[in-house]
């Protein structure tokens, strides 16, 4: 188990935006009961998932974790981190907003406590102090433990815990950036991860898997199929699909699927606490888990970062 602040949590954060999508109901929980019972507890979601499917209007994830949570009486194995601000309907980090939407985060997902409630993006059009002063006001209320931030620069990371200590607020415990093998600028040439660790955040990055892009079920030359194939096809470059091989030759040399050793090259970058990973059948979830136990050797984690390099 690792640490963020008081929560302990699991080397591998199960993602629940294929929740109510590309996992049904049924399929839902048994991903859920499966994740629990092979060691996990970390999940994540959000109110918006799954607002882009036709028909749907956003905290289908939460509600099924929910049910999932009412019927099991899994409460207390389990650490929910979900978020607020990019809800089409309820966009943004006005301090009013923002208590709307936790009043139904925590409706749809049964809970009294939210462990750690992020602002999904950054809102340059309310004050700092504002939003940052509603979520130490969720913290003292006991409705969250705790808070996050994801999708934000470091200068605004910088500018988030400048405010929070100057008013006598609470400070962010973790930072939710985009990381994989293929997607590292956002947190190495920005100096995320370096910030991440001089300020003692947790980082939980998602698209471990680059969109299943990097699980190596994509052909060199194919065209991209399935429910992510629009986020995929940015990663099926000449370059990306050196990269995918690279992962599979070692996931063979190791008898593993690539899915965990890519995941797990991302687990042990610098600052990485536990990267975020969904998938879609039980059949899938073995190989993320077992990326919570792999380390890889140093020959193989150089091999890794020396072919994607370019895309640092």
């Amino acid at each position: 188990m690792h640490r963020i602040s008081t929560l302990r949590v699991s080397p591998i954060c199960l993602g629940g935006n294929v929740f109510g999508w590309t996992a049904n109901a049924a399929e839902t929980e048994a991903i859920l009961d499966a994740f629990i019972g092979g060691g996990g507890n970390f999940i994540d979601t959000a109110d918006v998932y799954s607002a882009w499917v036709p028909g749907h209007r956003g905290g289908e994830s939460e509600s099924l974790i929910g049910g999932w949570l009412g019927r099991n009486g899994n409460r207390e194995k389990v650490v929910i981190a979900t978020k607020v601000g990019k809800h089409p309907i309820h966009r943004g980090l006005r301090p009013g907003n923002m208590r709307i939407c936790l009043d139904g985060s925590r409706r749809r997902l049964g809970v009294e406590t939210i462990d750690l409630y992020y602002a999904h993006e950054d809102d340059a059009h309310v004050p700092t102090a504002d939003w940052v002063g509603a979520f130490d006001q969720m913290i003292r209320s006991g409705a969250i433990r705790h808070y996050g931030l994801s999708n934000f620069t470091p200068a605004r990371a910088q500018e988030v815990i400048d405010v929070a200590t100057s008013e006598g607020l609470a400070l962010p415990v973790a930072i939710q950036p985009a990381y994989n093998l293929v997607h590292r600028a956002e947190v190495e040439t920005s100096g995320l991860g370096v910030f991440c660790t001089d300020h003692k955040l947790a980082l939980v990055p998602y698209f471990g898997l680059a969109a299943g892009f990097l699980t190596g079920k994509y052909a060199r030359g194919e065209t991209a199929h399935g429910a992510r194939a629009a986020r995929v096809k940015g990663y099926a470059t000449d370059a990306g699909f050196d990269v995918v091989d690279e992962v599979v030759a070692i996931a063979e040399e190791l008898e593993l699927e690539p899915a965990t050793v890519a995941l797990a090259w991302v687990r042990q970058q610098p600052a990485v606490t536990a990267p975020i990973a969904s998938v879609s059948s039980t059949e899938q979830l073995p190989a993320i888990l077992a990326a919570g136990e792999l380390k890889l050797s140093r020959a193989h984690v150089s091999r890794l970062s020396k072919v994607s390099a370019g895309f640092r």
